[in-house]
């Protein structure tokens, strides 16, 4: 193909490699620890929401920031778990998933040529989302153990030309959960050099520990700036949703909100009718939920470390970040490929989460997965030490 006729931008976009080991597992038969995709059930009274909205004719086009029931409960949502505080009508738009409110959000702001600083490792969208919006990507480490960041290092890198700064708390893929202090440092820098601040939230309810979520948005002067993203994928198993959403002040919103009408429409109709249902769960079920996930990061933790690698325990999220480098000196994608192929238990090269040559000695495995899933996982994962 003449290289004209295609654009120079996507044509360097990598490809997804949680896709790509995700295919890699369905073809060998390995448990997919890859994608961050439950093997376990939604809420019934989710599910049966989505179907009975399928059956009352709930099926054709909504409004495109989604229906005034979901809206309504996101605000109220937000006011009592976050701490924000925006108008349903003009200020929360409903999306096809976080992804796209990302996408969305950073088109929305971005001119050709804005800068955009991203903490790495990093959810692999962002990086092209960024290019799709004509941006420049920069990139400042978290750095284990904790995965804290050089304050000095994230100084140098706002200048005139940075227009926004994505921050994923809790992290994708190390579990980091950004304390308070972190937050305030980000946010006077935006202030001060007139930045967004872009705050994809989704694991916002799976934390650990004596971890708390702090939502970027709430802190001084950020509420005009802060773009607040989530989705209902993590929080209430339904991945395949595609449901998620963006808040931000009515400037924001008003842009983000012509970018969604024109990249998707509206989301999906009669899943938002689960999703209000999903909204309306009472607290006992976030109780559960993180009980739950804790249990299983525990159980995940034994078993990568009776297997030999050396784990980060996770604040939040529901990842394992583990160093391989006591079991294979090689390259993360051949381990990668190899104990799905080899041993039966797929995992996600580390590298993949870097803009640069870094996590070559790291594996990202998820455990949203039922007990005996990960057992099995751990049963053949013992195979790497013999």
């Amino acid at each position: 193909m003449p290289r004209g006729l295609v654009s120079r931008k996507v044509a360097g976009f990598p490809e997804s490699v949680i896709r790509e080991m995700t295919v890699l597992c369905e073809k060998v038969g390995a448990i997919n620890l890859a994608q961050g995709a439950p093997d376990f059930s939604a809420p019934d009274e989710v599910k049966q929401a989505g179907a009975q909205a399928i059956l009352d004719d709930h099926n054709q086009y909504t409004a495109t920031t989604g229906i005034q029931e979901l809206r309504d409960a996101l605000a109220k949502k937000l006011q009592e778990y976050n701490g924000l505080d925006f108008d349903p009508e003009t200020e929360i738009t409903v999306t096809c998933g976080s992804t796209e409110a990302v996408a969305a959000s950073l088109t929305a702001v971005v001119e050709p040529g804005d800068e955009v600083i991203i903490f790495e490792p990093f959810y692999e969208n962002y990086g092209p989302a960024a290019l799709i919006a004509g941006g420049v990507p920069k990139y400042i480490g978290l750095n284990p153990p904790d995965f804290g960041f050089d304050s000095e290092e994230l100084k140098s890198l706002f200048n005139s030309k940075t227009k926004a700064l994505v921050v994923n708390t809790p992290n994708n893929p190390t579990g980091k959960v950004f304390t308070k202090d972190d937050l305030k440092l980000i946010a006077d820098l935006c202030v001060d050099f007139d930045a967004v601040g872009i705050s994809d939230e989704v694991y916002e309810q799976i934390i650990y520990d004596d971890y708390l979520h702090v939502s970027l948005g709430t802190l001084e002067g950020m509420h005009e700036r802060t773009i607040t993203i989530s989705s209902f994928s993590k929080t209430y198993t339904v991945t395949g949703w595609r449901l998620g959403y963006a808040a931000a002040a009515r400037e924001l919103s008003t842009m983000i909100r012509k970018v969604h009408e024109f990249l998707t429409v509206s989301p999906p109709a009669p899943l938002q009718y689960g999703a209000v249902a999903a909204l309306n769960l009472p607290n006992s079920y976030y109780e559960r939920l993180r009980n739950s996930y804790s249990s299983k990061r525990d159980l995940m933790l034994r078993i990568l470390k009776d297997a030999g690698f050396a784990s980060f325990e996770p604040g939040g999220a529901y990842y394992a970040w583990a160093d391989f480098s006591a079991i294979d000196g090689g390259d993360d994608f051949e381990f990668a490929r190899r104990i799905a192929s080899e041993v039966g238990v797929g995992g996600t090269p580390g590298s993949s989460f870097f803009s640069n040559s870094d996590g070559k000695d790291r594996i990202r495995f998820s455990f949203p997965k039922k007990d005996e899933t990960l057992r099995e996982a751990g049963r053949k994962l013992m195979k790497l030490t013999n």
